[in-house]
């Protein structure tokens, strides 16, 4: 069973400064029909303004993931940590017992595009922790990379569930299978182009939870970039 979720429904936050649409509930934006799906709790499309961003704010207990579409985001948090992402770097931050960061668009020029990712982790009470992977761009290209996983490999952070985010970029008539294992769920987001998802069509920033499908057949009229997140 594939279930939409249309780009057009999304929650949208508009603090001018940032413009995010909202996959599942958030903030003060609330619907017990899109309240998360699996352990995937967060899914956020934001664009920020140059200069903008989220001042210094706490986290607990949770597993949170950034990955830039377009432009440069600043990171800076409790730990010590510190560091600019680019399109190609994907970053972890495991909140556990609490940590305290901002979030800006590091340029005062260019606009930032990127992807805010929250996963529930197995666990609470965890020690806080920070990673970041730059990719081989080739790594993406016409396949589903794994960037984020519990037993996180090479080109990888890792995430403390049972969990794994893959991301791969397609061109104009390529397409892919993925597999997916019994007892497994699946959620598909759309970050650019389009794609036909087991004969669906997808626009970007759509998404699709997938349930009790043996499989995911993807393919593009144009060029595309997806998430696809691998969900106990």
């Amino acid at each position: 069973m594939i279930t939409l979720r249309p780009a057009s429904e999304r929650f949208h936050t508009d603090a001018g400064w940032l413009d995010s649409r909202h996959t599942f509930s958030f903030g003060e934006h609330w619907d017990p029909r899109h309240a998360g799906f699996r352990s995937l709790l967060v899914l956020n499309d934001d664009r920020v303004i140059p200069g903008g961003g989220f001042g210094t704010h706490g986290h607990r207990d949770m597993e949170i993931v950034s990955w830039v579409l377009e432009g440069a985001l600043e990171h800076k948090d409790s730990l010590g940590s510190g560091s600019v992402l680019k399109p190609g770097m994907v970053q972890r931050m495991s909140a556990g017992t609490g940590i305290r960061h901002s979030e800006f668009n590091s340029s005062r020029s260019q606009p930032l595009h990127f992807l805010q990712i929250w996963i529930v982790p197995e666990k609470e009470g965890l020690p806080p922790e920070y990673e970041e992977e730059t990719l081989d761009p080739a790594l993406l290209d016409g396949r589903l990379h794994v960037v984020a996983a519990r037993d996180a490999k090479p080109d990888a952070v890792t995430i403390r569930q049972d969990a794994a985010i893959r991301i791969g970029r397609l061109k104009k008539g390529h397409a892919l299978t993925y597999p997916i294992a019994p007892g497994r769920h699946a959620w598909v987001h759309v970050a650019s182009g389009e794609i036909d998802l087991n004969g669906l069509g997808l626009q970007e920033g759509d998404g699709a939870a997938v349930s009790d499908e043996r499989e995911l057949r993807v393919s593009t009229p144009s060029s595309a970039e997806i998430l696809v997140f691998d969900l106990a």
